[in-house]
């Protein structure tokens, strides 16, 4: 179901209208109860309601409630990580400045667990939900139809869905860090360190190292090398020190396809008596500024703020934010700047 409505919002009188019976027996399907209602009308509510994509306006219901807060569902796959933690922290502060107060599930890539949020979350009667690297995006799409809770997807999903994705092109994010090595550095000997297959990554965001090793191939050629791993810091190093220590040529740069593995790609190329950025360039994606490591990340960065204004805004049609989501390359110590 697409988070916003345009043109007039169906009321309540509308579906009754279209089922043939009142707005009562309209208000006691949506809330089982409190007076039953036959199966067959309750079928003609359903059916009316489904045709004319009605769902109940949050403010109207917000006034109603003895309560000032509202609610919002959200699924994040990995709190640790600091991209996902960033936007939990944004999403939390925005959302309370509208009055809502945030429920926060963490899937773990799990399609199961997902689902299992998502639906403890309609339990409770959350007023919307908000997935980050969805990793049932159908399934979990298909209940918040079910129960008529509008949904906004960001970063990225598994699977297909039928709404916008709110966040950078991660395409777009891996050409411009292949450039930089590419224009700045003359550096297009490089290669690419992540894993995007079932095969290489069960719980991870492969879909989003996928499409950034894509956007790399675009400016570097489709043959640059792949060093497979499972996105883990652990799977990182050992297939660096193993890339290294059995290639035949060291490259002069690495991209690495998530900022969880850059550190142990920095220390598998130290390790294997290289010098960052002397010998090997290195550069990422995401992560905090540290302006005290002693060796500072080049990384592709998103607008979190603006990506989280745009979410909120589609969620509670209150306006999508037109900010730019183009990413943004921030400049450090390992590509050799």
């Amino acid at each position: 179901m697409s988070p916003r409505v345009s043109g007039k919002r169906p009321t309540l009188a509308d579906v009754a209208n279209r089922a043939g019976t009142s707005t009562a027996v309209v208000s006691y399907v949506l809330n089982n109860g409190p007076r039953p209602v036959s199966e067959a009308l309750r079928a003609k509510v359903i059916s009316a309601i489904d045709e004319l994509n009605y769902r109940p306006d949050l403010r109207a219901r917000a006034l109603r409630r003895p309560r000032r807060w509202r609610q919002i569902g959200l699924l994040v796959p990995d709190l640790t990580l600091p991209l996902f933690g960033e936007f939990v922290g944004r999403l939390e502060v925005e959302a309370r400045a509208r009055d809502h107060l945030t429920l926060i599930g963490n899937t773990g890539y799990d399609a199961e667990r997902e689902l299992e949020f998502a639906t403890a979350f309609a339990e409770v009667g959350i007023d919307g939900l908000v997935v980050i690297g969805a990793a049932n995006a159908p399934h979990t799409a298909k209940l918040c139809r079910q129960e008529r809770i509008p949904v906004v997807w960001m970063h990225n999903v598994r699977g297909d869905v039928a709404a916008e994705i709110v966040g950078v092109n991660h395409s777009r994010a891996g050409e411009l860090v292949a450039r930089h090595l590419a224009d700045e550095h003359d550096c297009t000997d490089i290669a690419f360190v992540g894993g995007f297959t079932e095969a290489d990554v069960h719980h991870g965001d492969r879909e989003t190292v996928e499409q950034r090793f894509a956007g790399v191939s675009s400016v570097a050629g489709s043959r640059i090398p792949l060093v497979r791993t499972d996105l883990t810091p652990g799977g990182a190093y050992a297939a660096v020190s193993t890339f290294l220590r059995e290639g035949d040529q060291v490259p002069r740069g690495f991209v690495v396809g998530t900022y969880g593995q850059t550190s142990a790609v920095v220390r598998a190329i130290v390790d294997a008596g290289l010098d960052v950025p002397g010998d090997v360039r290195v550069v990422g994606f995401d992560g905090p500024a540290n302006d005290y490591a002693q060796l500072r990340l080049t990384a592709a960065q998103q607008p979190v703020d603006a990506i989280v204004r745009r979410a909120l805004g589609l969620l509670l049609d209150d306006g999508a934010s037109g900010d730019d989501l183009e990413p943004s390359l921030r400049v450090g110590d390992t590509c050799g700047c």
